[in-house]
């Protein structure tokens, strides 16, 4: 059996990121591998950091997550959700869509981002010169856009849907900005137990088994389909950030939704 972490993360993402996991660790149906999934939080990076310490064995995250950066793990560099997770979707409260409208990036600087604690995407967008409110859990953060605190939180557009219906019937005024998107590079990846060198040789070989079969692009588009078209990626206009903690390994990586 494998310990699964799989908290700090939107329902969807979890849904998908188990079902490839177990696909990839029961490729044999005569050995069947146990994989226990725990969807607990830490709403504390320290707590995330040292998530090998509390009897898990792999877990999916952004590539090049700062939480892990003096930690001694097993890092794959396969990414798993073909980069979606970067472009990001703002959530705004209705009355401002003129405002974000075809929106530049020297104006959306002078507003405020709200993001959750310990998201990695708050150091990003600092990095980048934007204002950042980073506080709170998601539900907290989305009543401080409703309260006026910040001005957008931006989701993957992976998830910003899902998160947007189950999130948000409490909140008055918010809804999903139509026009712009956010985009940086992005990768999920795994990180595995630094001690579990089969598991990560076994899940890295799988993986890219699976994509050469077919049967990854076919889970992704069961995941993920819909959201694509219903999002419209390819009508929104794109106000690009840098990454600069992706590792060496990833530093090319491009979304496969860039045209």
């Amino acid at each position: 059996m494998f310990n699964f972490w799989n908290g700090n993360k939107s329902g969807k993402r979890q849904h998908y990121e188990l079902e490839l996991i177990h696909s990839l660790l029961n490729w044999d149906p005569n050995e069947p591998i146990v994989v226990h999934s725990d969807n607990t939080d830490f709403p504390r990076a320290e707590d995330e950091g040292n998530i090998f310490r509390k009897n898990y064995d792999v877990l999916v995250t952004v590539a090049g997550n700062c939480k892990f950066a003096d930690k001694h793990t097993i890092k794959l560099n396969s990414p798993i959700c073909k980069g979606l997770l970067g472009h990001r979707i703002l959530i705004i409260r209705e009355q401002d869509q003129p405002t974000f409208h075809n929106i530049n990036s020297n104006k959306l600087k002078s507003l405020i981002a709200g993001i959750p604690a310990t998201w990695a995407d708050a150091e990003l967008f600092r990095a980048n010169g934007y204002r950042v409110l980073e506080q709170g859990t998601l539900p907290e953060i989305l009543k401080l856009l409703s309260d006026k605190k910040c001005d957008y939180v931006s989701l993957g557009a992976n998830e910003v849907e899902s998160i947007y219906q189950e999130h948000t019937n409490s909140l008055d005024g918010l809804v999903i900005e139509k026009s712009i998107m956010l985009y940086y590079p992005l990768p999920l990846v795994f990180y595995v137990h630094p001690d579990k060198t089969q598991l990560a040789q076994l899940l890295d070989d799988k993986l890219q088994e699976y994509k050469l079969s077919g049967q990854f692009e076919l889970l992704f588009n069961q995941h993920f389909g819909n959201v694509v078209r219903s999002i419209g990626l390819e009508h929104r206009k794109a106000i690009n950030l840098a990454n600069k903690e992706l590792p060496p390994e990833l530093r090319s990586f491009k979304s496969q939704f860039i045209s």
